[in-house]
Order: structure tokens, then C-alpha cells, then sequence
């Protein structure tokens, strides 16, 4: 069955995660999944996101399938324990944790891995006071804690944890709290249906909201949440590809997240939910999902695939013809075009990222112009895929997108910026961190600085087909050392963002040669044929 394929995607990465863990009952780190820090002593703290890894084990432990060797093993049952109470024992006094850097307090990680400490606590039924007091904690610091940058889906991923330990504990200590934090959640839903992910749309992330906002709606069905989820579900039908992808680089976050288990959930009473977890099974059935299998992200998506696996709607809606048409969405900046067998993705807020699909194939992906610059000795690197406000021109057979490059985020930790970090927070930081995770989010994700590059992108629908014509102006040329078009290429922070896809084997278009031979002042044109 298509359903087994989450669960066996799921517990491949299983044997992975125990190698991130320290199994060793006699070691002071054991219950640690962070190897870097137990194994390689590379690094001086413990990434409490990490603790995360808790809930594929204890998901892995519970999964009857044929060929899951994990099912019903004593020792999953107790390396699960053990990384709880190391969560528990590798936190901070007051119940945060740390990702990134000292003393950090990551609202993310300490979220996360607090959902998967009572998700696994409640599965395997453990009974330790330890383990209790802990959850208390960090939720009681979840519930005051509020992050720079709005990120709806770590507000949602709180909101569920103050119900499921509430119900546990049978508390209603955090109702207040947790009520206005639900109502950040649903004011933070644009009326287009999406949720805010920093500087707009993102669909990876969407669906991670709406998976938390399904379970916290399964726990306490509120109709402002079926509301909320209703407008989520019927945008995420969009924003699955025809051949079963989903996502990528024309969202706000360039990620190629998809969380299930939502879906399932939600298609208990909403039946059309489901088609969008079958649409994407059949991609992940061609190896179009994307690879999450590495040391700090591989948890997301497999607590998440078998989450999916164990709350699969058995009977399903028959498939539905694809959608025709045009759904723009303005303030996501954001158009769909679907028309003849073919549909385009294109990011009006973003220069005009785009993705076309023919016959239900990928035929292009596009992350705009990237010029590579001397200066001063210094290579520097501008992109036109950057969010900023462009002038377009939007009519049913034509698109026009025009405005300047940005300067790609491009900066690197090295030795000198690792000390000092280190001595801010180990300073004045520590009681700060929320003011340094903003200055580092201001320098790695949000805004952009402009640079001396303009561009005009033009789509014209033609015979069956779209053209792109692009322009590409320069004050001077002679500092330009190569200009290419990736089909993959960011350049903000975002952790779960550059993954591999199949999608991305298509070869990096150079333009350097074109631009060798242009004199001063004339710009770089460029025509296609989709």
C-alpha cells in the first residue's frame, strides 16, 4: 500500500538516529543524540533540538509493520528514557535550551524537543518524576517566552504543548497563556489562508502548522480552528506539484517541507485533505521528496511520516481532475497559472523565482540571475531571488517583473567570530538572547541590500507555451566575473531550506561567456521557451 511508504521512509532513518545517539548507560552523556558534541568533541554544548530524536524512537518502537526491526525493542524503550532525562539534565535552570550558541534559549529547539519528550512520555507510558518536573518546567518557560520574528508555526508547536502536558497533568495553570498564544496563531493567518514565516508564504512550513493546529484542534475542537485549518488545507492543494513535489524556492523560507500527518487528521472531516497526501505519496513513490537525512533535521520529518503511517484514513476520495486557472495570491506574492497540461509557480515577490511543469513533469526551475563581482579583492555575490517590492505588470497572457539584485547573505563563522559570540554570551549575552538571535536573523534572513544590478523578467504565454525574456543591466561589467541562472540557488539562513530534491539535477545555466563580449552599457538578454 502507498500508506506503508511513510512508514518505511520513516524507519530508514532509524538506524541514523541511533548513530547521532550515545547509547552508553555508563557514559555522562548518555541519552545524547547530539554527536558532534558526545562523539567528535567538536563542538562545546549539547543542540537541545536535538533531544527531539525521542519521538521517532518512540513512533519506531510502536509501528507493527513487517519489516520494522525496531517494533516492540526493549532497548528503544530505554534509550528513549535516557534521552529525555539528558534533555531534562542538559537544560538550563530555568527549563530553556540552547541550538546554535550558548546560553541562546532557542524557542524552536526548546518547543520541539518538549513535544517530543511528552509525545514519547505518553506513548510508552513512562512513569518518572523527573521526566515530569522537566516538562513542567520548560513548558512553564515556553508559555512566557516570546522570540524575535514571527514564525507561526513554533507559536502553534507551543500551543499544542500546553495542551497535551494540561490534559496530562490535569492543569489548567496555562490556560490564560495559551489562548492568547492560540489567537497569535490564527491572527497571524493572512486572509489568503497562509500563515507568516518572517517575510512572508512559506508552504513547507505551512503544513507543519497546520499539522499542530489539527492535533491542538483533535484535543479541543474550537470552531476558529476548524475555520483557520479549512482556509490552510484548501491553500495547500495548491502548492502540490503535478508530479506528487511540493514547495521549493518561490516560498518565503526556499523549503521543500511537506508534514503529512495533518492531512490525515484533518481528512476525518474534510475528506479533500486527503487527496493532497495522496498526490504527494505518489511523488514520494518516485523519489521526489526531498532529503532530510542529516545530523540536525533528519527528526522533522520522520516522527512526522509515522505520525501520518499510524492515523492513515483508510477510506479515501476518489482522485480529482487538477485545478485550471489563475490563483494569485497579492500579498504573498505569489501566482499559480495552470493551463494546456501546464502549470507555473512564480514568486512576484521574489524577482520572479518560477517553477513550470509540463505534462506533469518539471521542465524548469529558476532562482533568477546571479552575478558574481570583484571588489577590493572580494568576490561578492548578487541574486535577484531575494523578497523585495518589484514593479509588475501582472495580465492573463503576459507577466512583468522589474527591479535591482540584492547582495546574497553570505556570511561565515570563522575563529574570530566564533570567540566573540562566544564572550558576548558568555558576558552580556546571556541575559540578551533575544536580542542577539534578532541582530543575527537581521544579518542571515530578513531585508536586503540593494546592488547596482537592475533586471526585467517578462512571461508571455505563446503558441502553448511560455517565454521568458530577461534583461539584465549593469553599471559596469568589468568588475562581473561569471552570471548564471540556478534552479536551486538561496541565500538566506533557513535551516531546513537547501536540501536535495530530484528536481535540482538540472544544470546551472552560464551566462559568463555572453557577458564577456557585451560593451559598456548594453544590457544581457536572454529568451526561453517553456
Amino acid at each position: 500500500m502507498l500508506r506503508d511508504l511513510f512508514a518505511r521512509e520513516a524507519i530508514a532513518q532509524i538506524p541514523k538516529i541511533l548513530t547521532l545517539l550515545d547509547r552508553n548507560p555508563h557514559s555522562p552523556t548518555y541519552g545524547c543524540f547530539d554527536r558532534n558534541f558526545w562523539q567528535y568533541k567538536i563542538i562545546d554544548f549539547p543542540s537541545g533540538m536535538a533531544q527531539e530524536f525521542v519521538l521517532p524512537l518512540a513512533l519506531a518502537y510502536q509501528t507493527d509493520l513487517p519489516d520494522n526491526p525496531f517494533y516492540q525493542q526493549p532497548a528503544l524503550r530505554d534509550w528513549v528514557e535516557a534521552g529525555i532525562l539528558y534533555a531534562a539534565r542538559s537544560a538550563h535552570m530555568d527549563g530553556s535550551c540552547d541550538d546554535y550558541f550558548p546560553f541562546e534559549r532557542a524557542g524552536g529547539a526548546a518547543a520541539f524537543s518538549l513535544l517530543a519528550c511528552i509525545d514519547s512520555y505518553l506513548m510508552l507510558n513512562l512513569q518518572h518524576e523527573e521526566i515530569l518536573q522537566f516538562l513542567v518546567q520548560r513548558a512553564e518557560w515556553l508559555a512566557h517566552h516570546h522570540e524575535s520574528g514571527q514564525l507561526t508555526n513554533h507559536q502553534a508547536l507551543i500551543v499544542l504543548c500546553l495542551d497535551l502536558l494540561s490534559d496530562l497533568l490535569q492543569t489548567s495553570r496555562w490556560e490564560k497563556l495559551r489562548t492568547e498564544r492560540l489567537e497569535r496563531v490564527l491572527s497571524w493567518q493572512h486572509p489568503e489562508g497562509w500563515f507568516q514565516e518572517y517575510e512572508g508564504c512559506d508552504p513547507g512550513y505551512h503544513t507543519l502548522t497546520i499539522s499542530c493546529l489539527a492535533r491542538i484542534y483533535q484535543q479541543r475542537p474550537e470552531p476558529t480552528i476548524r475555520a483557520a485549518l479549512v482556509k490552510a488545507v484548501e491553500l495547500a492543494a495548491h502548492f502540490i506539484h503535478p508530479d506528487g513535489s511540493y514547495g521549493g524556492e518561490y516560498g518565503s523560507r526556499n523549503t521543500y517541507n511537506f508534514f503529512p500527518h495533518g492531512f490525515e487528521l484533518v481528512g476525518r472531516w474534510l475528506p479533500a485533505a486527503l487527496s493532497i497526501n495522496d498526490q504527494f505519496l505518489t511523488g514520494l513513490n518516485h523519489g521526489l521528496a526531498p532529503c532530510y537525512a542529516d545530523d540536525h533535521i533528519i527528526g522533522h520529518h520522520t516522527w512526522n511520516y509515522l505520525l501520518a503511517w499510524r492515523d492513515f484514513v483508510p477510506d479515501r476520495p476518489a482522485p480529482s481532475p487538477r485545478p485550471m486557472g489563475r490563483l494569485w495570491l497579492r500579498n504573498a506574492g505569489i501566482l499559480i497559472d495552470r493551463r494546456d497540461n501546464t502549470e507555473l509557480y512564480l514568486a512576484l515577490n521574489k524577482g520572479g523565482v518560477f517553477k513550470v511543469f509540463r505534462d506533469a513533469q518539471l521542465v524548469a526551475s529558476d532562482t533568477q540571475f546571479s552575478v558574481q563581482v570583484l571588489e577590493r579583492n572580494r568576490l561578492k555575490n548578487a541574486v535577484g531571488h531575494l523578497v523585495g517590492d518589484y514593479a509588475l505588470h501582472v495580465d492573463q497572457n503576459e507577466i512583468s517583473i522589474q527591479g535591482q539584485l540584492g547582495w546574497a547573505k553570505q556570511t561565515q563563522m570563522t575563529p574570530v567570530n566564533l570567540l566573540i559570540l562566544r564572550m558576548v554570551m558568555l558576558t552580556f549575552g546571556r541575559f540578551f538572547p533575544n536580542l542577539i538571535r534578532k541582530l543575527l536573523q537581521n544579518m542571515l534572513i530578513t531585508g536586503k541590500q540593494v546592488a547596482p544590478f537592475r533586471f526585467h523578467r517578462h512571461l508571455i504565454w505563446q503558441d502553448g507555451h511560455w517565454v521568458v525574456e530577461d534583461d539584465l543591466q549593469a553599471n559596469s561589467w568589468a568588475t562581473v566575473q561569471s552570471v548564471g541562472i540556478g534552479c536551486d540557488q538561496t541565500s538566506i539562513y533557513v535551516v531546513m531550506s537547501r536540501t536535495f530534491q530530484k528536481g535540482q539535477l538540472q544544470p546551472w545555466l552560464d551566462l559568463t561567456a555572453q557577458v564577456r563580449i557585451l560593451p559598456e552599457g548594453q544590457s544581457l538578454h536572454l529568451e526561453r521557451r517553456f
